[in-house]
């Protein structure tokens, strides 16, 4: 099956972007990280023009949506390329764009530097030997799974890599932490950072819900964070 492909293309942070069309002949099998990988690995990259073009600047790690490094905007929404497959598209044309909330670096590759300075922000670390309750394994188990990709904040309508509110990310990993933290010190001020820098900034539009491309329980997790880090429960 013959897919267009048309990618958001910008050479560096300070160039302009542009767009660019190409083709390939794939099944719908086909994940889109192995779309851009077939095509970067033909000895000369064309357009549909026939004009030769630079190799597609994105990253990719796992491959099995472990390490979120391939997350783009993918025919206008946020999700990793590796479990992203044409069979799943409504229509012929697959949409390339990099993260639009961080910093570019170059075409499909965004410096996410800031989803660990907003972690660190909050002082989600441990600083004393956990805690571990049998009822909440299961929490804490999910709230360890997240795979720091950037997607429920590039569809936060309050978040912007620049300003102080630390999104979804920050709350659905400060869970763990308040599980199973035993110094008290550090735990009210994580609890202090998370009010601040989260609870009191969120808009609550829990678009960040649906958006996980891993399915983890968002809106779950954020209530658990709410209520251990606000209401002290």
């Amino acid at each position: 099956m013959q897919y267009t492909i048309h990618i958001k293309r910008q050479a560096s942070s300070s160039s302009e972007p542009y767009w660019q069309d190409l083709s390939i002949e794939c099944d719908e099998s086909t994940s889109v990280a192995g779309v851009l990988r077939r095509l970067n690995s033909r000895a000369d990259l064309t357009d549909i023009n026939e004009q030769t073009v630079d190799k597609i600047a994105w990253e990719c790690g796992c491959m099995v949506r472990k390490c979120g490094a391939c997350a783009m905007r993918i025919n206008g929404i946020p999700r990793l390329a590796c479990s992203t497959f044409l069979g799943s598209l409504k229509e012929k044309k697959l949409i390339l764009e990099p993260l639009s909330k961080f910093p570019l670096v170059k075409d499909l590759i965004v410096d996410r530097s800031a989803i660990f300075k907003k972690l660190e922000q909050v002082s989600i670390w441990l600083e004393d030997n956990p805690f571990m309750s049998e009822q909440t394994k299961v929490q804490r188990y999910k709230s360890a799974s997240c795979i720091l990709c950037g997607c429920c904040l590039e569809v936060c309508p309050n978040f912007t890599a620049d300003n102080d509110f630390s999104g979804a990310i920050a709350a659905v990993n400060a869970y763990r932490i308040l599980d199973e933290e035993q110094n008290i010190a550090h735990k009210n001020e994580l609890s202090e950072k998370y009010k601040k820098n989260y609870y009191e900034q969120c808009g609550k539009s829990l678009a960040c819900h649906d958006i996980c491309p891993i399915g983890l329980p968002v809106e779950e997790l954020i209530v658990r964070s709410n209520a251990a880090a606000v209401w002290k429960r």
